[in-house]
């Protein structure tokens, strides 16, 4: 497995990692069998992020992991947890909570569900607009002082609630979605963090799917699959961006590769202080994305790529009308 850095201080971590939320929530019915299975077959091939939410699934996913990481080493896992989502009974979400109290507590079940005394990267999955982030941070850094947490994360932020982060405390990484078809970090984001020394997790690197080479437009979702309410998956939007799909099909076939390898190999190319998160909740995805590691783009193949799908051609948003709202990244 190859390794990299997080930020110019951080430790070593796998350059893929295991992004787990598929297994207990938002894509439909889940395997648990399989989901564990597939995180077994991830720390085999030497996957060490493992990354979470303590609402994905209200708590399941990291009953989950505690449930598939038994008889395990747990430092040879980097198990990252996402917090601060506030989710009614029937899932809706209704806020986020970034209050020192609320950090506290969120991480003291998140301790209890995981079974474990420390976390090794936390992180608020949005940000408050009641509160501070630097309120937000200060607790987490208590936390790690405290010696519950080891680094602390972003998620989602825009350049200036970055600084103002790192002002609080040194920041591991900021989690983010980075794709071909979503580009946004590049004019401001993405030199902030590299400026501050902060690595990138880039999730949503094969766009939720459309990117892997396996979706239709004949594909039917159930309701509990949150992808039927994205703008880039409904209507003219999804044609648009499926036949962008098949341009890219071309390309990956003349590497002897698929479309979800050449699209994650573009991420994996993008600097050695980026860490693709893969989505993958099958043990087949998961071998498929493994792939990606061996395909080795050069520049000119890089060229055509992205020529091929340019930053402006994506059809929709990431995320409907609601959701875009709550993104800090997105306002700045």
């Amino acid at each position: 497995m190859l390794m990299r850095q997080l930020g110019n201080n951080g430790p070593m971590v796998s350059a893929l990692g295991l992004g787990c939320m598929g297994m207990s929530d938002f894509y439909g019915p889940t395997d648990r069998e399989e989901s564990i299975a597939t995180i077994h077959a991830a720390l085999d091939a030497g996957i060490t992020v493992l990354d979470t939410g303590d609402f994905y699934g209200m708590g399941h996913n990291e009953l989950l992991l505690h449930e598939a990481l038994a008889g395990r080493k747990r430092e040879d896992v980097f198990i990252a947890v996402k917090f601060g989502a506030l989710r009614s009974p029937d899932g809706s979400f209704i806020g986020f909570d970034g209050r020192p109290a609320a950090v506290k507590t969120a991480l003291a079940y998140t301790l209890n569900r995981l079974g474990t005394d420390y976390i090794d990267l936390y992180q608020p999955a949005r940000i408050d607009p009641n509160v501070p982030i630097e309120d937000t941070i200060g607790a987490i850094a208590e936390m790690v002082q405290a010696g519950y947490v080891r680094h602390i994360g972003l998620s989602e932020v825009g350049a200036d609630t970055i600084r103002r982060a790192a002002a609080v405390h040194p920041i591991s990484w900021l989690q983010i979605e980075y794709s071909l078809l979503s580009r946004g970090i590049e004019a401001n984001i993405l030199p902030t963090v590299r400026e501050l020394g902060i690595a990138v997790t880039a999730y949503g690197v094969l766009s939720r799917g459309l990117l892997s080479g396996h979706w239709s437009k004949e594909r039917s979702e159930t309701a509990k699959d949150f992808r039927s309410h994205l703008p880039r998956f409904s209507g003219d939007n999804l044609d648009r961006n499926l036949s962008l799909v098949e341009a890219l099909r071309t390309i990956a076939e003349e590497q002897n590769a698929t479309v979800a390898q050449v699209a994650i190999a573009w991420v994996l190319s993008r600097g050695n202080d980026i860490v693709p998160l893969i989505g993958a909740r099958r043990r087949s995805r998961l071998e498929e994305a493994l792939g990606a590691l061996d395909l080795h783009l050069t520049a000119d193949e890089l060229a055509q790529i992205e020529a091929t799908i340019p930053p402006e051609a994506v059809a929709g948003d990431r995320y409907d009308a609601s959701q875009m709202v709550m993104l800090d990244s997105e306002r700045q």
